[in-house]
């Protein structure tokens, strides 16, 4: 999400510096240009590949096709958005030091990344308090949640992002001296000029509010499976619970994916604040003193937020089994068929030697005796047979 400058040349114009074309587009050598571009080329790169694996995942995956994970494709398609629309574009405006596409389309790439960083944002706060009603009450979350309201909750996301971008951007109400914007004196140039007021109210609605609001669900969740994880550890071990068929053992089987979903939910937080809170609060510094931030740093801290659209995927693919399995069946089909039929085959010798021993152990509850040995004998070559 741009703030006032987008380039080097961006700050020494706004800073009414009397620097030429020329000079302009020297920000780097040609090694330095080569080895930023290729960094950044991998960054592109790995948030485009990981964000198609997160969606192709959910509509391929049969176990993944819940009404959950819809928040989680519209996060991948706002972070595949970011690397295709903004990033590809940011890379050859900061390196050059000039902006090569023409004005019309200057506007719908700063529109684009304010929308899609935006609805990056706002997505990682519906899905944190998707998580936080489904561990709450996950009986009514079923009947309550569904894909209507999830599809109806992802539009109000986009539209939201939609109206604090293009609309106020395109109409130039982010900017109260519209007449005396360098973008309409050089068209080398694509800048963003912010005034306090946008600036303010852009970062307050994109970042400052689902940041509170991110930080206390997770407080809440973290707390909840806290309570949970001392729970499962006061159980002991009963025959149902190899099964999973009581109420009992759905709920500890609920208990372990929560608070793993916690967990999870806790480190994109984590990595959340560390890619975005520098760049907003260096966002707002800028609106109020241009001069006040490094060129640098405010390119660094740019890139730094941009980061967060590769790195949610390959959270979701370390921390979540169900996706790290459709991953493996995306990238290595043939590998996973071998691998998923050894799997099902030593489940169901598991489950078979879990019947026999409830079986026998159920024998022996009902008073088979020594007297009965012969029985007892029978029943277990049944057994064996199964």
């Amino acid at each position: 999400m741009k703030g006032n400058w987008t380039n080097f040349s961006d700050l020494f114009f706004s800073s009414g510096l009397e620097e030429n074309s020329t000079e302009r587009t020297q920000s780097y050598t040609l090694a330095e240009s080569a080895l930023i571009g290729l960094f950044l080329a991998i960054i592109i790169f790995t948030a485009i590949v990981g964000n198609v694996l997160v969606c192709a995942a959910v509509f391929t995956d049969r176990h993944l096709k819940r009404t959950s994970n819809y928040y989680i494709v519209s996060l991948g398609v706002a972070d595949l958005l970011v690397a295709l629309m903004v990033m590809t574009f940011a890379v050859v405006n900061d390196i050059s030091g000039r902006w090569h596409f023409g004005q019309t389309f200057c506007s719908i790439w700063i529109s684009s990344d304010v929308m899609c960083s935006t609805a990056s944002i706002l997505n990682l706060c519906v899905i944190s308090l998707d998580r936080y009603i489904h561990i709450r009450d996950p009986l009514r979350y079923d009947r309550w949640m569904t894909t209507r309201k999830a599809v109806l909750i992802i539009l109000a996301v986009w539209c939201c992002s939609a109206l604090i971008s293009f609309l106020p951007i395109h109409l130039k109400w982010h900017n109260p001296n519209a007449d005396m914007d360098p973008i309409d004196r050089d068209a080398s140039i694509c800048v963003l000029n912010l005034s306090p007021v946008y600036a303010v109210v852009s970062s307050t609605i994109s970042f400052i509010i689902p940041c509170i609001v991110m930080l206390s669900i997770y407080f809440r969740l973290y707390r909840y499976a806290q309570k949970h994880v001392r729970s499962i550890r006061k159980q002991t071990f009963t025959p149902e619970r190899v099964y999973g068929t009581t109420v009992g053992g759905k709920q500890s089987g609920y208990k372990v994916s929560d608070h793993k979903a916690a967990v999870t939910l806790g480190v994109i937080m984590g990595v959340f604040l560390f890619c975005w809170f520098p760049f907003f609060c260096i966002n707002i510094i800028a609106a109020f003193c241009s001069t006040c931030v490094p060129p640098l740093l405010f390119i660094a801290f740019t890139w730094l937020g941009y980061v967060n659209s590769a790195l949610n995927p390959i959270i979701y693919s370390i921390f979540n089994q169900e996706f790290r399995h459709a991953f493996r069946k995306l990238l290595f089909p043939r590998a996973c068929v071998e691998y998923c039929s050894q799997r099902k085959i030593n489940k169901q010798k598991t489950n078979s030697n879990a019947n026999k021993s409830l079986l026998v152990t159920t024998f022996e509850k009902n008073g088979l005796s020594n007297n009965c040995q012969q029985n007892k004998d029978m029943v277990t070559e049944k057994i064996t047979a199964l």
